[in-house]
């Protein structure tokens, strides 16, 4: 079977498109080393269970506090646990929360901005309006006051945060989709009658798809730090299961003697925001033609 000429050249700007791609990506140290460090992180949280030293809830008496050794390597807190099992296990909460609430905000705030602005008129005010409202708070003191009426258990996190995440990715996709609605594709897939949630998702969402992919990841760090800020106030995963905001709070009282139970925990969450953070800019670089000179 022979290939046309204007075939092979489709295929070979392809090619090109995503080499080029690949090359803004691995030219991006900061984004390899964000990638890199993420990846990590993620398989820390995975593995958790064989990697771990000891067991996480376990206690040892005649080792509270304790500083580090060959046997407790970061240290123990004041109930002899194992500080670096706990920051491990405590890995898996925050990625849980972290992915789980951008990903369901993500799909919340993406579906309300893509109808708001697909559709406009009241339903558009109505939406928007209420997206006005939720983002005049803070995002800590809504994240406070959701999960205080929910209750604080893994599910409830989840769905707080979501809820707080929503906003961003609504006012993202409603901003798009005003300039999107009116490309000529759209407009003729309206000509022939295509109902509107193929429209939405087979024609407008893929335009949408890489800006909100960038967003999430960046924002999957903000999750994590609202996690951290509820479980130091209280209202996170309850103790004993091991999270970082519960070990940092932990921690505050026995600063002077063992401060590593902070200071640790603190630093396993600037990492892992920071790595994300990371990523998410190299993400954007290789998505946008403007950035990778296409």
């Amino acid at each position: 079977m022979k290939i046309s000429e204007g075939e092979e050249d489709v295929m070979a700007k392809e090619i090109s498109e995503s080499q080029r791609m690949w090359l803004t990506f691995w030219r991006n140290k900061t984004a390899l080393a964000g990638g890199g460090i993420a990846i990590l992180v993620i398989f820390v949280a995975i593995f958790a269970p064989y990697i771990s030293p000891m067991d996480p809830l376990e206690q040892d008496s005649y080792a509270r506090l304790a500083g580090s050794s060959s046997k407790h390597w970061l240290g123990t807190d004041d109930f002899g646990r194992d500080i670096l099992s706990r920051i491990i296990w405590g890995s898996r909460i925050s990625l849980i929360i972290g992915f789980s609430s951008v990903l369901l905000g993500m799909v919340m705030g993406t579906a309300m901005g893509m109808i708001a602005g697909y559709y406009g008129g009241r339903a558009e005010s109505i939406i928007m309006r209420s997206i006005d409202v939720l983002m005049c708070f803070p995002d800590l003191i809504l994240a406070i006051a959701i999960t205080a009426a929910l209750g604080s258990n893994l599910l409830n996190l989840i769905i707080s945060i979501a809820i707080v995440m929503a906003p961003r990715f609504a006012r993202l996709s409603h901003g798009s989709i005003l300039s999107l609605r009116e490309r000529e594709y759209v407009i003729a897939a309206q000509a022939i009658g295509a109902k509107v949630p193929r429209i939405l998702f087979r024609h407008i969402f893929p335009n949408l798809f890489g800006e909100i992919l960038v967003a999430g990841t960046l924002w999957v760090g903000e999750a994590i730090r609202l996690e951290a800020n509820l479980a130091f106030i209280g209202l996170g995963v309850q103790p004993p299961t091991p999270t970082w905001g519960n070990m940092i709070r932990e921690g505050v009282d026995v600063l002077i003697n063992a401060p590593g139970i902070s200071v640790y925990s603190g630093l396993s969450i600037l990492i892992t925001i920071l790595s994300f953070n990371m990523l998410g800019d190299g993400i954007r670089d290789i998505t946008d033609p403007r950035l990778r000179g296409a």
